[in-house]
């Protein structure tokens, strides 16, 4: 099947991916825009994940002002190449993932930053709730478990659906923009500022 260099353009600027990957989806859907699209973004997350485990030392930091000015954000996020910091691509993602903590106000960045002790202390509320309930001692460790990653997800700026789309993680998001700018990109650190509040690091 001839695919048509018009179809393949706007594939490219849809999905950000090189053209001769996009030629090959649009090859293997026969021309089908959607089930294209479906091929680059299985591809690409397949890709992605092995991305991650590349060092990332470029990067940008960015703030963001919420209206009125009284909630403000720094955030770092590295990418392996200057070339990539200088994307738009990148530099939107890094700024919408600022906005979403001013939204959001998650405390950590991934789960694995959580301290042990906070980790512990949330599980010993959890089995006294279960006990309080009466749920069976067989139960208890299960139950902790799974409000332990309710918890993630609300306090960990990777596990938090994105304000713009819940139905996505911040961390897919990531994981996205890895597949389709070809970089590892790792959220380093921010900080969140709330006016009149005491700022906890």
């Amino acid at each position: 099947m001839e695919i048509k260099a018009e179809l393949v353009k706007k594939l490219r600027e849809k999905s950000g991916v090189g053209m001769m990957e996009c030629k090959k989806a649009l090859v293997e859907s026969n021309g089908d825009m959607e089930k294209a699209e479906q091929i680059l973004r299985e591809r690409g997350l397949a890709e992605a994940s092995k991305k991650s485990l590349r060092p990332a030392k470029e990067g940008i930091i960015d703030s963001y002002i919420h209206t009125g000015s009284k909630i403000g954000v720094l955030l770092e996020v590295n990418c392996e190449t200057d070339f990539v910091a200088r994307n738009q691509i990148f530099k939107d993602l890094v700024h919408d993932i600022a906005l979403h903590i001013a939204a959001s106000a998650p405390l950590y960045v991934s789960r694995e930053d959580v301290p042990p002790e906070v980790i512990e202390r949330e599980k010993e509320i959890y089995r006294k709730q279960a006990l309080n309930e009466g749920k069976p001692e067989g139960v208890i460790e299960k139950i902790a478990e799974g409000k332990l990653k309710k918890f993630y997800e609300e306090n960990c700026l990777l596990e938090q659906p994105f304000v713009r789309d819940n139905d996505i993680s911040v961390g897919d998001l990531v994981k996205q923009h890895i597949a389709k700018l070809g970089e590892n990109i790792v959220v380093r650190r921010f900080v969140r500022y709330v006016l009149g509040e005491e700022y906890k690091q």
